[in-house]
């Protein structure tokens, strides 16, 4: 069971000349993905500091892979699982799901950063208030999938 699921429809300008969905969505799809898993613990990709710099999470990589096309007003589900918490990132593994059918899956990779204005990035470990959120998060849903396979039995 994914940590997170989304649910959005297709729109028309999302589509090219084929009226399939342009590949490209894919990607900004997972990371709109990764916005609202963030925001629904309570966290933010961009979160302003005091100091008016930002703790930060740019990509560090990302991949997509695509089995079946995704049309015009289909409704597609984002599955979203933390797939590991490093020192300084998060790996995320998000399946793209119509109806039944998984339709693509890929992964990003996100850094923790100081973003400065007019200065380089600064990858820093991520912050121990943040950690404590990803790893509750973790802990619920290996508590719903255990309860759940318990009530099954």
């Amino acid at each position: 069971m994914p940590q997170f699921i989304a649910t959005r429809r297709v729109e028309f300008s999302e589509t090219d000349m084929a009226g399939i969905v342009h590949f490209a969505n894919f990607y900004r799809w997972m990371e709109e993905a990764e916005g609202e898993y963030r925001r629904s613990l309570g966290l933010s990709i961009m979160e302003p500091r005091e100091d008016g710099s930002y703790l930060g999470w740019p990509r560090v990589s990302a991949s997509c892979s695509f089995e079946r096309p995704l049309t015009y007003l289909d409704v597609v589900q984002l599955r979203l699982d933390v797939e590991r918490i490093g020192v300084k990132s998060v790996s995320f593994y998000i399946e793209f799901w119509k109806a039944d059918q998984r339709v693509a899956y890929g992964r990003i990779k996100t850094a923790c950063c100081i973003c400065r204005p007019n200065a380089p990035l600064e990858s820093v470990a991520i912050p121990e208030y943040q950690l404590a959120v990803l790893h509750e998060s973790e802990e619920l849903l290996r508590n719903r999938v255990e309860r759940r396979e318990s009530e099954e039995a």
